[in-house]
C-alpha cells in the first residue's frame, strides 16, 4: 500500500511540476490563468513580483519533484551520500520557496483570507523544513524523518491546490473563482498537515532504525 501511494504521489508531483514548468518558464506567466485573473481584477504586477514568482515557482517545483526520492528508504539506503546532497538541495529550495511565498502571499488573490492562508503555509513550510534540518544535524534520524514527512506534505500543497481548484471550478464555476480561491488557500495545505501529523503520531515509537541509522551511528 505504501509503495502504491508513493508511486501515485510521485506521478502527481512530477506531472504538476512539468505542467507548471511549461506554463511559467516556456509559455510565460502572462499566459497563465493565475496571472490573467490578477490582471483582470485590476492588480498591478511589477517586475519584483514577477521575479519573486519565478524564484518561488522554480524552487517549489524542484522541491516537489525531489521530495519523494528523499522519503524513499530504498532509494536513500542505496546511496547515502547522494541522499545528503539531494537533501541539501531540497532545503535550499524550501528556503527560497518559503521566503518568496511569504512575499507573494501579500498579493494573493482573495484578499486578507488568502494572504493569511498562503502566508501561514509559507511560514509552516519554512518552520518544518528548519526543524527537519536541525534534527538531522543533531543526528536524530527518526525525528528528522517525522519533520520531513510534515514538510513534504506542505510541499505537496502545490498538487492539492490544483486538484481542489479543478473540483471547485467544476462544482461552482469560474464566476466564483475568487471566493473559491480564498477557501483553497487554506484547504490546499491544512488537511495535508493534519494527515502528516496523524501519520507520524500513529507511527510514534514504532518507526524503527534501518541501514541509514547504522551508517550515521
Amino acid at each position: 500500500m505504501k509503495k502504491i501511494l508513493w508511486v501515485i504521489s510521485t506521478i502527481l508531483a512530477v506531472s504538476i511540476s512539468g505542467y507548471a514548468f511549461v506554463q511559467y518558464f516556456i509559455l510565460g506567466p502572462s499566459k497563465s490563468g493565475f496571472v490573467i485573473t490578477k490582471i483582470q481584477s485590476g492588480e498591478v504586477l511589477n517586475q519584483l513580483w514577477y521575479t519573486m514568482l519565478y524564484i518561488h515557482a522554480f524552487s517549489s517545483l524542484l522541491a516537489l519533484v525531489i521530495g519523494p526520492f528523499l522519503l524513499s528508504r530504498k532509494i536513500r539506503n542505496k546511496n547515502l551520500e547522494r541522499h545528503k546532497l539531494i537533501g541539501k538541495l531540497y532545503f535550499i529550495c524550501i528556503f527560497f520557496g518559503g521566503l518568496t511565498g511569504i512575499y507573494l502571499a501579500f498579493k494573493a488573490t482573495g484578499g486578507t483570507v488568502a494572504t493569511l492562508g498562503f502566508g501561514f503555509l509559507s511560514i509552516f513550510w519554512l518552520a518544518t523544513g528548519s526543524m527537519a534540518f536541525y534534527r538531522i544535524r543533531q543526528r536524530q534520524i527518526q525525528l528528522h524523518r517525522k519533520w520531513m514527512i510534515r514538510n513534504y506534505l506542505l510541499t505537496f500543497a502545490a498538487v492539492t491546490l490544483r486538484i481542489w481548484l479543478l473540483i471547485f471550478i467544476l462544482i461552482d464555476g469560474l464566476e466564483n473563482y475568487i471566493t473559491s480561491y480564498m477557501v483553497i488557500s487554506w484547504l490546499c495545505w491544512v488537511p495535508n498537515l493534519l494527515v502528516a501529523e496523524l501519520y507520524v503520531r500513529k507511527k510514534g515509537t514504532k518507526l524503527k532504525s534501518d541501514l541509514l541509522d547504522q551508517k550515521f551511528s
